[in-house]
């Protein structure tokens, strides 16, 4: 792959789905379907908004490994970035995300308890294309 950051970026960016994949209780993978990343840097940083009562946080503050998939269903490639999770809670991280149409989610605003960020950090990767798949470190 020529442009590693490009080319991640542009699949990510184009994904209106992605899925999260935590780690349960008892050691086995859980994956869930999330709405598009609200914000990135770079590959690395990978910010989502979530529910703070939702089974995915209590596991992440349990084991914060991580593994997030976007994939691009027109072409039939995909990567997934292999790292950590961290549960944020503090007011700067949650104005960041917010967006206008989240009180239907969230109806007390920015600042409801059932509010928080999920922010992804990147640690290696690997990407599917044209029948093959390639491994990669984010620096």
């Amino acid at each position: 792959m020529r442009d590693i950051e490009k080319t991640i970026g542009n699949l990510i960016d184009k994904a209106s789905t992605s899925f999260i994949s935590s780690i349960d209780g008892e050691g086995y993978p859980n994956t869930k379907a999330m709405l598009r990343v609200r914000k990135r840097e770079g590959i690395k940083c990978c910010y989502f908004s979530t529910n703070t009562s939702s089974v995915r946080v209590d596991q992440y503050l349990a084991n914060p490994k991580a593994c997030v998939y976007f994939y691009d269903g027109r072409f039939f490639r995909g990567v997934m970035l292999i790292g950590e999770m961290e549960v944020l809670q503090d007011p700067q991280a949650k104005k960041s995300l917010w967006q206008l149409g989240d009180e239907r989610y969230y109806p007390l605003g920015v600042e409801d308890p059932d509010y928080c960020v999920l922010r992804f950090t990147a640690k290696k990767g690997r990407y599917y294309a044209n029948f093959k798949s390639e491994d990669f470190v984010v620096d």
